[in-house]
């Protein structure tokens, strides 16, 4: 119930819905370009997760390999340090009042994922 409640604030007053309009946008725009499909998979998985971070986590894809990491490194290079970075300051923002501390971990859960975003998947939390 908790979870639900986290989750609920979280999209009304944390920044859930605007990081996952992003992350959408971003997907549409990956889409469209066809060679960055992949890209766009990622950021589809992050406007998810970033939808309802909390009882969920990210863990590492077995399956993801040499390939994976070379697009990661890409990823980072053109847009994951921005997406982390812009994740860290609305977390630093967040922990300004005592209400948005929550907030503020979930956007630092986000962090790692926005800045190496293949190779991972979301699973609930048991």
């Amino acid at each position: 119930m908790i979870r639900l409640i986290l989750n609920v604030l979280w999209l009304v007053f944390g920044s859930g819905i605007i990081f996952a309009i992003g992350y959408a946008i971003a997907g549409l725009i990956c889409f469209l370009l066809v060679v960055t499909i992949p890209f766009g998979v990622a950021a589809f998985r992050l406007a998810n997760y970033s939808l309802w971070p909390f009882g969920r986590t990210l863990v590492t894809d077995a399956g993801a390999g040499v390939p994976s990491g070379l697009a990661n490194v890409l990823w980072v290079v053109l847009i994951g340090w921005w997406l982390a970075l812009a994740h860290i300051v609305t977390a630093v923002l967040q922990f300004i009042t005592i209400i948005g501390i929550p907030f503020g971990i979930a956007n630092l859960k986000l962090v790692p994922v926005a800045f190496w975003p293949l190779g991972r998947r979301v699973v609930p939390i048991s």
